[in-house]
């Protein structure tokens, strides 16, 4: 399943960002809002080849409804700049803190 996932992230960040991207590490992230987990899971960090802007990308996604997996990611451009704001910013961008 790893490589198969791995691979769908890598088509996202194709079709989202216009570039092609390498996977570095797997980071586990757990992140805790007033004492409670709102979010925990490991994060795929990947390089970047042929965006303007960004060298680094932070991705992860679950199994959705359908075959096709659900697939967030974020670029490490300022205020992203590790796994961790990656999922700070993506949670506070969908209103769940």
């Amino acid at each position: 399943m790893k490589r198969g996932y791995l691979e769908a992230i890598m088509h996202a960040i194709r079709e989202l960002h216009g570039c092609e991207s390498v996977h570095v590490q797997t980071v586990p992230v757990k992140e805790i809002f007033k004492g409670q987990v709102i979010w925990s899971g490991d994060v795929e960090v990947f390089d970047l080849s042929g965006h303007a802007k960004a060298k680094r990308c932070y991705a992860w996604g679950y199994a959705g409804t359908n075959p096709r997996w659900e697939i967030t990611t974020a670029l490490e451009i300022p205020p992203v700049t590790s796994a961790e704001t990656a999922v700070k910013i993506a949670i506070a961008s969908h209103g769940h803190a």
